[in-house]
């Protein structure tokens, strides 16, 4: 059975693609709210290589991600980012953009952005927005 990563065109295809889509994160003005909720944490550079390693074991390869950390809980990866519905949207057509500039498209494509829709909308939470000025923390002495 050929696994959705084969499909797809394999490490290299998805490397090509997470490499990609960072690369609009950090480059399109559109996708800067994504951008921004990597300011805190481990940064672009660690959340690069995270996602490449995560989508390889979700898409039927090498579980790097799992091998590393243990787990693939998408909920607990992203428990301490605020999440909201208009950012797990952006994230999704900013994805979009990177699988058209990579020119995947077809069948398995399209069965890789309906999962990816379920998951992003999965962790629409309500942690604390730092990112509004009436949850960011207060300076103090």
């Amino acid at each position: 059975m050929t696994s959705a990563l084969t499909s797809l065109g394999g490490e290299t295809a998805l490397h090509a693609l997470v490499e990609t889509f960072y690369d609009l994160m950090e480059t399109d003005p559109e996708a800067y709210p994504l951008h921004r909720l990597h300011f805190r944490g481990h940064g672009l550079n660690h959340t690069r290589q995270a996602q490449f390693e995560f989508l390889c074991g979700f898409l039927g390869g090498r579980a790097y991600y799992r091998e590393r950390f243990g787990h693939m809980n998408l909920r607990e990866i992203h428990a301490h980012v605020p999440i909201r519905a208009a950012d797990a949207e952006l994230w999704l057509q900013t994805f979009d953009k990177a699988l058209m500039q990579c020119g995947m498209q077809g069948e398995t494509v399209d069965k890789f952005r309906a999962t990816l829709r379920r998951a992003a909308l999965l962790l629409v939470n309500d942690v604390p927005d730092w990112r509004e000025a009436s949850t960011a923390p207060t300076g103090g002495v």
